[in-house]
């Protein structure tokens, strides 16, 4: 794949993410954590499927099997982190928090593909840091900062991390095995598991009438946030995950504008700063790797 294709690949997912992040903050106040991720789960895995059906068979290999299923169970466990935070933090807040997942994957990067950082690079995600700690306060005085905290900050640092996590491993994934089945398999399981809490907790006759009651709002969520790690899986399939990731993570800008439009949301100036920081430093680490 040529790096002009991955990089449009990559504005795609960052694109996606956006008003993804937009829809799952909306669903799962409306129907829950666990069953926003599995309607998004099912729309994915169904989706998909007559595109994956020719390497179907890559997973008959215990090495790939064991590698999805990981990031299938990694992926259930950070996406409620993620949905959780949504749910009770503003999305203008809580998605440029999300921006941490950036220096977390660049270091992953950094130690297992050989991927070399600059100090004009570091110097670039320091200031991600400074951004996302101005915009995680509420005030900008940084007495007794934990009782300043936005609602959801401290999921979203958790979710953070472990989004980085799934950054790696997606890439893992996409370069030795398939970018479909880099999302596919991952989908599929953790289908199975928001499913099978479902089903233990409460059955499955209030799920399936959430579906037929928000099935727009739930439709557009699944697909794209499905889109986005399509996406995300391809660019990175040929291309180094760093620079990837890098102009990924400007989809808080898009998150944002849309919490500010049309969630009514209100932040501080000190917040408006810190956003445009995290998000303009994390541009412009695209271009300086």
């Amino acid at each position: 794949m040529g790096i002009e294709i991955g990089l449009i690949f990559a504005f795609l997912a960052m694109l996606c993410w956006g008003f993804g992040d937009f829809f799952i903050q909306r669903s799962v106040r409306k129907v829950g954590n666990i069953e926003a991720l599995a309607f998004i789960g099912i729309i994915g895995a169904i989706g998909l499927f007559p595109f994956v059906l020719g390497d179907l068979k890559l997973i008959f290999s215990l090495q790939n099997l064991l590698l999805l299923g990981f990031l299938g169970i990694l992926t259930f466990v950070v996406a409620l982190l993620d949905f959780e935070a949504l749910k009770e933090g503003k999305i203008s807040v809580i998605d440029v928090i999300i921006e941490l997942e950036l220096p977390v994957t660049i270091i992953l990067g950094f130690i297992f593909f050989r991927e070399s950082l600059t100090m004009m690079q570091l110097g670039v995600i320091s200031l991600i840091f400074v951004g996302v700690v101005l915009i995680a306060s509420k005030k900008h005085s940084f007495d007794h900062p934990f009782k300043k905290l936005e609602k959801g900050v401290f999921i979203a640092f958790l979710a953070a991390i472990g989004m980085g996590l799934i950054n790696f491993f997606t890439a893992t994934s996409s370069k030795t095995i398939s970018p479909m089945m880099a999302v596919w398999v991952p989908w599929v399981i953790f289908t199975i598991i928001c499913l099978f809490f479902i089903y233990r907790r409460e059955g499955m006759s209030k799920f399936v009438k959430n579906g037929i009651k928000f099935k727009w709002l739930l439709l557009a969520m699944g697909i794209f946030d499905t889109l986005a790690w399509l996406f995300y899986a391809n660019a990175v399939f040929g291309n180094e995950i760093a620079i990837t990731t890098a102009i990924t993570e400007s989809y808080p800008v898009v998150a944002l504008f849309l919490g500010l439009w049309f969630n009514q949301e209100k932040i501080k100036i000190h917040q408006y700063v810190g956003a445009g920081l995290a998000l303009i430093s994390s541009f412009a680490l695209a271009f300086l790797i």
